[in-house]
C-alpha cells in the first residue's frame, strides 16, 4: 500500500492533472486514469461486481468525469468524487443485475406454466401472441374453434396459467402479506 501512496505522491499534483486534462492534454488524462483506476476497481470489487460489470461501471464513471472536468472547483477532491460516482454506479449495476435475475426467473416460471397447459390452450395463447396480431377469423379457421369462443377460451386458459403454482408464486411476491385468521 505504501508503494501506491509513494507513486501517487511522486507523480504530478492532481490539481495540475485535472487542469491539463480539462484543456485536452491526453497524457494528463491517461495519468489520471492510471492513478485512480485502482480506486474505481476496488469499489467495484467491494460491490462484488463481475469483471465485465466493473469495466462497465468504470467506463460510465470516466465518461461522467470527462463531461464534468470543466466544472470541478476543487481538483484535490477528485478521489472523493470518483469514489462517490463509482458507488452510485455500482448500486445501479447491482439493481440492474437483480432486475435481470427477476426477469429470468419470471420467464422460466412462465415457460414452466405454459408447457403444463393443455395443448389447445398452448396453441391458442401462441396464436394470440403472434406479431402482428392475427385476426379472430384466421384464429378460428386455424384452430377450428368458433370466433365467439376465442375470448372465453382465452380467459379460461389465462386463468389456468394464473393458477399454476409457478405463476401464483410470482403473483404473490408483489402482494402484501395477509393476516392469519
Amino acid at each position: 500500500m505504501d508503494g501506491i501512496n509513494t507513486a501517487v505522491r511522486a507523480g504530478p499534483p492532481v490539481n495540475d492533472l485535472v487542469t491539463r486534462a480539462g484543456n485536452g492534454d491526453k497524457q494528463a488524462w491517461d495519468t489520471l486514469v492510471e492513478r485512480y483506476a485502482p480506486l474505481i476497481w476496488s469499489i467495484c470489487r467491494r460491490h462484488r461486481l463481475s469483471s465485465a460489470d466493473a469495466n462497465d461501471v468504470g467506463q460510465r464513471v470516466w465518461l461522467q468525469l470527462v463531461s464534468q472536468l470543466d466544472k470541478i472547483r476543487d481538483p484535490a477532491a477528485l478521489p472523493g468524487w470518483l469514489a462517490t460516482a463509482t458507488q452510485r454506479e455500482c448500486g445501479q449495476q447491482t439493481e440492474m443485475a437483480e432486475q435481470e435475475l427477476r426477469t429470468g426467473e419470471q420467464h422460466a416460471a412462465l415457460h414452466e406454466a405454459f408447457i403444463r397447459l393443455p395443448p389447445g390452450c398452448q396453441r391458442l395463447i401462441a396464436v394470440l401472441m403472434e406479431d402482428p396480431p392475427v385476426p379472430y377469423a384466421q384464429i378460428s379457421a386455424r384452430l377450428g374453434i368458433p370466433i365467439g369462443s376465442i375470448g372465453p377460451s382465452r380467459r379460461r386458459c389465462l386463468d389456468r396459467l394464473r393458477r399454476d403454482p409457478a405463476i401464483a408464486a410470482l403473483l404473490d411476491v408483489g402482494s402484501p402479506p395477509t393476516a392469519a385468521a
